[in-house]
């Protein structure tokens, strides 16, 4: 007879952990599109170049002296200079032919590409940026993609309230999915935890192992659920190996933090409320629900 219970607990536990573990697969997944989305969007603004278009007199020195310049402002990211025989050698390539053959001289100028911050890649911020930078007489005029920049700025913050609504939602359908879960498991042995409660053992004496069985549950379901999404990325990034920086260390480990937590606390909150609910009922209450 024990060992037929043992049994049917040992089922209990794995069903249970099986079902939280799907269920914090689905939260990790959703936590890791939310940060991966960020990663996008930061990626995205990160490669919008402000163009400093520079004077056809312009020296060596002056070049360095804005490039110095500009490389230690808060708002860079990365600083490029780019001759005008380098732009004319580009274009010869992609063209063809050379057009200092039939103009005669060089058309192109020479300039400095400006990569911005994230955070500072949007009119509002580029606005002084450019009417301190403007000041250099050797710069000859500044500019931006500010109609594609605005227009990347709202698709993000629209897709950002998007998945946060998304996410949201899945946390409620996870707690709701999760609760039932262990709300079940409990169910089963609501006779047991009655008759602990009439031979006088405390409530808290009652709860105590069933809180730590779902404890393990929630850590046991988190780890499970850790390695399916662990899983899941590496045989994406060998599939496609450009979307590394989408994914990096810190949002891996903060998806990772994210369904363990949930994981304890969920399966902990769950067996708490539900074991409660049961001692309060009378032995008659019981047979009735």
């Amino acid at each position: 007879m024990k060992q037929k219970k043992k049994r049917t607990i040992d089922i209990q536990f794995v069903t249970a952990t099986i079902s939280t573990s799907l269920v914090l697969l689905l939260l990790g997944a959703v936590v890791l599109v939310v940060l991966s989305a960020k990663s996008l969007s930061d990626h995205v603004r990160e490669n919008l170049e402000l163009s400093l278009l520079l004077n056809d007199n312009v020296s060596e020195k002056e070049v360095n002296h804005i490039v110095d310049y500009v490389k230690v402002q808060k708002y860079t990211k990365e600083v490029q200079y780019i001759s005008k025989e380098a732009i004319l050698a580009e274009q010869t390539t992609s063209m063809g032919l050379d057009p200092t053959e039939f103009l005669g001289y060089n058309p192109y100028t020479a300039s400095i590409e400006v990569k911005l911050k994230a955070e500072y890649a949007n009119t509002d911020s580029i606005i002084p940026i450019k009417n301190r930078l403007i000041r250099y007489t050797q710069i000859r005029e500044i500019s931006y993609p500010s109609e594609l920049m605005d227009n990347v700025n709202s698709n993000i913050r629209k897709i950002s309230i998007l998945l946060l609504a998304l996410a949201l939602a899945l946390s409620m359908i996870s707690f709701a999915l999760i609760n039932n879960t262990i709300k079940l498991t409990i169910y089963s042995q609501r006779f047991l935890l009655h008759t602990m409660k009439l031979v006088g053992a405390s409530w808290t004496f009652i709860r105590r192992p069933f809180l730590t069985r779902n404890i393990g549950i929630g850590i046991t379901s988190g780890v499970l659920a850790n390695a399916l999404i662990v899983s899941g990325i590496y045989l994406l990034l060998r599939y496609e190996p450009q979307l590394s920086y989408l994914v990096t260390w810190p949002t891996l480990s903060i998806v990772g933090g994210c369904v363990m937590l949930f994981g304890i606390l969920i399966t902990l909150v769950c067996a708490y409320f539900s074991i409660n609910r049961f001692l309060k009922m009378k032995a008659g209450d019981l047979y009735y629900i």
